[in-house]
Protein backbone atom coordinates (compact mmCIF):
# COMPACT_ATOMS: atom_id res chain seq x y z
CA UNK A 1 0.00 0.00 0.00
CA UNK A 2 2.93 2.36 0.64
CA UNK A 3 3.71 2.70 -3.06
CA UNK A 4 0.33 4.46 -3.52
CA UNK A 5 0.84 7.03 -0.81
CA UNK A 6 3.19 9.35 -2.67
CA UNK A 7 1.16 9.44 -5.94
CA UNK A 8 -2.09 9.96 -4.02
CA UNK A 9 -0.54 12.71 -1.92
CA UNK A 10 0.80 14.37 -5.04
CA UNK A 11 -2.64 14.29 -6.65
CA UNK A 12 -4.28 15.78 -3.56
CA UNK A 13 -1.68 18.53 -3.39
CA UNK A 14 -2.14 19.29 -7.06
CA UNK A 15 -5.90 19.58 -6.61
CA UNK A 16 -5.52 21.76 -3.53
CA UNK A 17 -2.95 24.11 -5.06
CA UNK A 18 -5.38 26.19 -7.18
CA UNK A 19 -7.74 26.50 -4.20
CA UNK A 20 -4.95 27.67 -1.92
CA UNK A 21 -3.70 30.14 -4.49
CA UNK A 22 -7.22 31.43 -5.03
CA UNK A 23 -7.77 32.00 -1.32
CA UNK A 24 -4.35 33.61 -0.93
CA UNK A 25 -5.02 36.10 -3.73
CA UNK A 26 -8.55 36.85 -2.54
CA UNK A 27 -10.05 39.29 -3.31
CA UNK A 28 -8.71 39.96 -6.78
CA UNK A 29 -11.78 41.81 -8.05
CA UNK A 30 -14.84 43.65 -6.65
CA UNK A 31 -17.29 41.72 -4.46
CA UNK A 32 -21.06 41.88 -4.84
CA UNK A 33 -23.05 42.06 -1.59
CA UNK A 34 -26.70 41.28 -2.27
CA UNK A 35 -29.27 43.14 -0.19
CA UNK A 36 -32.46 41.09 -0.68
CA UNK A 37 -34.77 44.09 -0.36
CA UNK A 38 -35.26 47.35 -2.30
CA UNK A 39 -33.24 50.46 -1.33
CA UNK A 40 -34.43 52.47 1.65
CA UNK A 41 -34.91 49.68 4.19
CA UNK A 42 -32.79 48.71 7.18
CA UNK A 43 -31.16 45.79 5.38
CA UNK A 44 -29.82 48.11 2.67
CA UNK A 45 -28.63 50.64 5.26
CA UNK A 46 -26.68 48.01 7.20
CA UNK A 47 -25.30 46.52 3.98
CA UNK A 48 -23.93 49.86 2.80
CA UNK A 49 -22.37 50.74 6.15
CA UNK A 50 -20.54 47.41 6.37
CA UNK A 51 -19.61 47.28 2.67
CA UNK A 52 -18.07 50.75 2.77
CA UNK A 53 -15.81 49.95 5.73
CA UNK A 54 -14.84 46.43 4.62
CA UNK A 55 -13.87 47.76 1.18
CA UNK A 56 -11.16 49.82 2.85
CA UNK A 57 -9.39 46.88 4.49
CA UNK A 58 -10.01 44.28 1.77
CA UNK A 59 -8.48 46.48 -0.89
CA UNK A 60 -11.40 45.84 -3.24
CA UNK A 61 -14.79 47.45 -3.60
CA UNK A 62 -17.83 45.72 -2.14
CA UNK A 63 -20.76 46.74 -4.32
CA UNK A 64 -24.23 46.52 -2.76
CA UNK A 65 -26.76 45.10 -5.19
CA UNK A 66 -30.45 45.36 -4.25
CA UNK A 67 -32.43 42.31 -5.37
CA UNK A 68 -35.80 42.63 -3.67
CA UNK A 69 -38.92 40.50 -3.91
CA UNK A 70 -40.78 37.64 -2.21
CA UNK A 71 -39.79 38.62 1.32
CA UNK A 72 -36.09 38.55 0.47
CA UNK A 73 -36.10 35.03 -0.96
CA UNK A 74 -35.28 36.13 -4.54
CA UNK A 75 -32.01 37.72 -3.47
CA UNK A 76 -31.17 34.85 -1.13
CA UNK A 77 -31.83 32.29 -3.86
CA UNK A 78 -29.53 34.21 -6.21
CA UNK A 79 -26.65 34.02 -3.74
CA UNK A 80 -27.33 30.38 -2.84
CA UNK A 81 -26.90 29.45 -6.51
CA UNK A 82 -23.84 31.65 -7.12
CA UNK A 83 -20.29 30.32 -7.43
CA UNK A 84 -18.75 29.58 -4.03
CA UNK A 85 -15.74 31.81 -4.63
CA UNK A 86 -16.34 34.66 -2.17
CA UNK A 87 -17.35 37.20 -4.80
CA UNK A 88 -21.09 37.01 -4.14
CA UNK A 89 -22.30 37.53 -0.57
CA UNK A 90 -25.68 37.99 1.08
CA UNK A 91 -26.65 40.42 3.80
CA UNK A 92 -28.30 37.84 6.05
CA UNK A 93 -31.46 38.91 7.82
CA UNK A 94 -33.91 37.24 10.19
CA UNK A 95 -36.84 37.61 7.80
CA UNK A 96 -34.95 35.99 4.94
CA UNK A 97 -32.94 33.24 6.64
CA UNK A 98 -35.19 32.38 9.60
CA UNK A 99 -38.74 33.10 8.43
CA UNK A 100 -38.82 32.86 4.63
CA UNK A 101 -37.87 29.16 4.36
CA UNK A 102 -40.81 28.20 6.61
CA UNK A 103 -43.27 30.68 5.17
CA UNK A 104 -42.74 29.99 1.48
CA UNK A 105 -43.45 26.53 0.13
CA UNK A 106 -40.78 26.98 -2.56
CA UNK A 107 -38.27 29.42 -1.11
CA UNK A 108 -35.56 27.85 -3.25
CA UNK A 109 -32.92 27.57 -0.54
CA UNK A 110 -32.26 25.94 2.83
CA UNK A 111 -30.45 28.32 5.21
CA UNK A 112 -28.46 25.61 6.99
CA UNK A 113 -27.30 23.78 3.84
CA UNK A 114 -27.07 26.42 1.10
CA UNK A 115 -25.05 29.08 2.93
CA UNK A 116 -21.76 29.33 4.75
CA UNK A 117 -22.00 31.77 7.65
CA UNK A 118 -19.36 34.51 7.61
CA UNK A 119 -20.29 36.35 10.77
CA UNK A 120 -22.97 38.22 12.66
CA UNK A 121 -23.23 42.00 12.35
CA UNK A 122 -25.75 42.94 15.01
CA UNK A 123 -29.27 42.88 16.34
CA UNK A 124 -32.07 45.42 16.28
CA UNK A 125 -35.63 45.61 17.52
CA UNK A 126 -38.57 46.61 15.39
CA UNK A 127 -40.50 49.75 16.28
CA UNK A 128 -44.28 50.00 16.24
CA UNK A 129 -45.19 53.32 14.66
CA UNK A 130 -48.48 54.88 13.59
CA UNK A 131 -49.52 57.84 11.47
CA UNK A 132 -50.28 60.93 13.64
CA UNK A 133 -53.88 60.90 12.43
CA UNK A 134 -54.45 57.43 13.88
CA UNK A 135 -56.22 57.97 17.23
CA UNK A 136 -53.99 55.83 19.46
CA UNK A 137 -51.06 56.85 21.65
CA UNK A 138 -50.06 53.57 23.26
CA UNK A 139 -50.18 49.82 22.69
CA UNK A 140 -53.07 49.59 25.16
CA UNK A 141 -55.05 52.17 23.17
CA UNK A 142 -54.20 50.36 19.93
CA UNK A 143 -55.50 47.07 21.30
CA UNK A 144 -58.69 48.73 22.52
CA UNK A 145 -59.24 50.49 19.17
CA UNK A 146 -58.58 47.34 17.14
CA UNK A 147 -61.01 45.35 19.29
CA UNK A 148 -63.65 48.02 18.74
CA UNK A 149 -62.98 47.99 14.98
CA UNK A 150 -62.26 44.33 14.11
CA UNK A 151 -60.86 43.83 10.61
CA UNK A 152 -60.65 47.57 9.98
CA UNK A 153 -57.07 48.28 11.09
CA UNK A 154 -54.42 47.76 8.42
CA UNK A 155 -50.70 47.45 9.03
CA UNK A 156 -47.95 47.51 6.44
CA UNK A 157 -44.73 45.53 6.20
CA UNK A 158 -41.76 45.03 3.91
CA UNK A 159 -43.44 41.90 2.57
CA UNK A 160 -44.89 38.54 3.52
CA UNK A 161 -42.49 36.68 5.76
CA UNK A 162 -40.58 39.67 7.09
CA UNK A 163 -40.24 40.35 10.81
CA UNK A 164 -42.58 43.31 10.41
CA UNK A 165 -45.24 40.97 9.06
CA UNK A 166 -44.96 38.35 11.79
CA UNK A 167 -44.58 40.97 14.49
CA UNK A 168 -48.08 42.15 13.58
CA UNK A 169 -49.45 38.61 13.42
CA UNK A 170 -47.91 37.85 16.80
CA UNK A 171 -49.46 40.98 18.31
CA UNK A 172 -52.86 40.12 16.85
CA UNK A 173 -52.70 36.55 18.14
CA UNK A 174 -51.53 37.44 21.64
CA UNK A 175 -54.01 40.30 22.04
CA UNK A 176 -56.93 38.58 20.32
CA UNK A 177 -57.18 41.11 17.49
CA UNK A 178 -58.10 41.01 13.82
CA UNK A 179 -55.55 43.10 11.90
CA UNK A 180 -55.27 43.30 8.11
CA UNK A 181 -51.78 42.79 6.72
CA UNK A 182 -50.76 44.94 3.73
CA UNK A 183 -47.46 43.63 2.25
CA UNK A 184 -45.17 45.93 0.26
CA UNK A 185 -42.08 45.27 -1.83
CA UNK A 186 -39.69 46.53 0.81
CA UNK A 187 -39.66 48.80 3.87
CA UNK A 188 -39.11 51.95 1.82
CA UNK A 189 -42.41 51.77 -0.10
CA UNK A 190 -44.29 50.84 3.08
CA UNK A 191 -42.85 53.81 5.01
CA UNK A 192 -43.78 56.11 2.12
CA UNK A 193 -47.42 55.00 2.32
CA UNK A 194 -47.38 55.25 6.12
CA UNK A 195 -46.09 58.82 5.96
CA UNK A 196 -48.79 59.60 3.42
CA UNK A 197 -51.50 58.24 5.70
CA UNK A 198 -52.46 55.44 3.31
CA UNK A 199 -51.91 52.87 6.06
CA UNK A 200 -52.28 53.67 9.79
CA UNK A 201 -49.46 51.60 11.30
CA UNK A 202 -46.53 49.26 10.78
CA UNK A 203 -43.72 47.48 12.55
CA UNK A 204 -40.50 48.83 11.09
CA UNK A 205 -36.81 48.70 11.99
CA UNK A 206 -35.68 51.72 14.01
CA UNK A 207 -33.35 52.97 11.24
CA UNK A 208 -36.18 53.61 8.81
CA UNK A 209 -38.52 55.56 11.09
CA UNK A 210 -36.43 57.02 13.91
CA UNK A 211 -35.99 60.46 12.36
CA UNK A 212 -39.65 60.69 11.30
CA UNK A 213 -40.77 59.73 14.80
CA UNK A 214 -38.53 62.37 16.36
CA UNK A 215 -39.83 65.04 13.99
CA UNK A 216 -43.46 64.16 14.61
CA UNK A 217 -44.18 62.83 11.14
CA UNK A 218 -44.86 59.47 12.79
CA UNK A 219 -45.82 58.44 16.33
CA UNK A 220 -43.78 55.70 18.01
CA UNK A 221 -45.70 53.44 20.38
CA UNK A 222 -43.23 50.75 21.42
CA UNK A 223 -40.22 48.61 20.52
CA UNK A 224 -40.57 44.87 20.00
CA UNK A 225 -37.43 43.65 21.78
CA UNK A 226 -37.44 42.09 25.24
CA UNK A 227 -35.60 45.12 26.65
CA UNK A 228 -35.82 48.80 25.78
CA UNK A 229 -33.55 50.14 23.06
CA UNK A 230 -30.55 52.16 24.23
CA UNK A 231 -31.33 54.59 21.41
CA UNK A 232 -34.93 55.08 22.61
CA UNK A 233 -34.76 54.49 26.37
CA UNK A 234 -38.06 56.29 27.01
CA UNK A 235 -40.00 54.16 24.54
CA UNK A 236 -41.58 51.13 26.26
CA UNK A 237 -41.50 47.59 24.93
CA UNK A 238 -44.67 45.90 23.70
CA UNK A 239 -44.18 43.37 26.49
CA UNK A 240 -44.30 45.97 29.25
CA UNK A 241 -47.23 47.70 27.55
CA UNK A 242 -49.68 44.92 28.22
CA UNK A 243 -48.42 41.84 26.37
CA UNK A 244 -45.94 40.01 28.62
CA UNK A 245 -43.65 37.67 26.72
CA UNK A 246 -43.96 39.50 23.41
CA UNK A 247 -40.67 39.75 21.49
CA UNK A 248 -39.86 40.20 17.80
CA UNK A 249 -36.31 41.38 17.13
CA UNK A 250 -34.16 40.87 14.05
CA UNK A 251 -30.53 40.07 13.34
CA UNK A 252 -28.11 40.87 10.54
CA UNK A 253 -25.03 39.02 9.32
CA UNK A 254 -23.02 38.03 6.27
CA UNK A 255 -23.30 34.67 4.51
CA UNK A 256 -21.68 33.20 1.40
CA UNK A 257 -22.72 30.29 -0.83
CA UNK A 258 -22.13 26.88 0.74
CA UNK A 259 -18.76 25.46 -0.21
CA UNK A 260 -16.91 28.77 -0.10
CA UNK A 261 -13.31 27.93 0.89
CA UNK A 262 -12.64 28.23 4.60
CA UNK A 263 -9.66 30.61 4.13
CA UNK A 264 -11.98 33.04 2.31
CA UNK A 265 -14.62 32.76 5.04
CA UNK A 266 -11.96 33.46 7.65
CA UNK A 267 -10.64 36.47 5.74
CA UNK A 268 -14.13 37.92 5.40
CA UNK A 269 -14.88 37.28 9.07
CA UNK A 270 -11.64 39.00 10.05
CA UNK A 271 -12.40 42.10 7.99
CA UNK A 272 -16.01 42.15 9.19
CA UNK A 273 -14.79 42.17 12.80
CA UNK A 274 -12.37 44.99 11.99
CA UNK A 275 -15.20 46.96 10.40
CA UNK A 276 -17.50 46.43 13.38
CA UNK A 277 -14.76 47.52 15.79
CA UNK A 278 -14.45 50.89 14.04
CA UNK A 279 -16.01 53.65 16.12
CA UNK A 280 -17.63 55.36 13.14
CA UNK A 281 -19.30 52.10 12.08
CA UNK A 282 -20.53 51.40 15.60
CA UNK A 283 -21.95 54.91 15.87
CA UNK A 284 -23.69 54.70 12.50
CA UNK A 285 -25.21 51.33 13.33
CA UNK A 286 -26.24 52.53 16.80
CA UNK A 287 -27.86 55.61 15.29
CA UNK A 288 -29.68 53.26 12.97
CA UNK A 289 -30.91 51.21 15.93
CA UNK A 290 -28.57 48.21 15.69
CA UNK A 291 -26.45 46.84 18.51
CA UNK A 292 -23.13 45.52 17.19
CA UNK A 293 -22.66 41.80 17.96
CA UNK A 294 -19.64 40.40 16.10
CA UNK A 295 -19.19 36.63 16.05
CA UNK A 296 -17.32 33.71 14.61
CA UNK A 297 -18.77 31.91 11.57
CA UNK A 298 -19.84 29.06 13.85
CA UNK A 299 -21.64 31.38 16.27
CA UNK A 300 -23.57 33.03 13.46
CA UNK A 301 -24.46 29.63 11.98
CA UNK A 302 -25.86 28.66 15.40
CA UNK A 303 -27.85 31.91 15.44
CA UNK A 304 -29.39 31.12 12.06
CA UNK A 305 -30.31 27.62 13.23
CA UNK A 306 -31.84 28.89 16.46
CA UNK A 307 -33.83 31.69 14.81
CA UNK A 308 -35.15 29.45 12.05
CA UNK A 309 -36.34 26.97 14.67
CA UNK A 310 -38.07 29.71 16.68
CA UNK A 311 -39.79 31.51 13.80
CA UNK A 312 -40.83 28.34 11.97
CA UNK A 313 -42.91 27.48 15.05
CA UNK A 314 -44.55 30.91 14.85
CA UNK A 315 -45.31 30.47 11.15
CA UNK A 316 -46.81 27.04 11.72
CA UNK A 317 -48.80 28.13 14.77
CA UNK A 318 -50.29 31.05 12.85
CA UNK A 319 -51.08 28.83 9.87
CA UNK A 320 -49.09 30.99 7.45
CA UNK A 321 -47.18 28.22 5.70
CA UNK A 322 -47.40 28.29 1.93
CA UNK A 323 -48.50 31.91 1.46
Amino acid sequence: MRKWRVPCLAILMALAAPLAASAQDYPARPIMLVSPFPPGGSVSLVARIVAEKMSETLGQSIIVENRGGAGGTIGARLVAKSPADGYTLLLGYTGTLAIGPSLYANAGFEPRKDFAAVGRIGSAPTMLVVHPSFPVHSVAELIAYAKAHPGEVNYGSAGIGTVGHLAGELLATMAGLKLVHVPYKGTGPAITDLLGGHIPMMFTPIPTAHAQAESGLLRALAVTSAQRSSLLPDLPTVAESGLPGYEAALRYGLVAPAGTPRPIIERLNKELRVALAAEDVRQRLATDGAEVLPSSPEEYAADIDREETTWSKVVNTLGLKGE
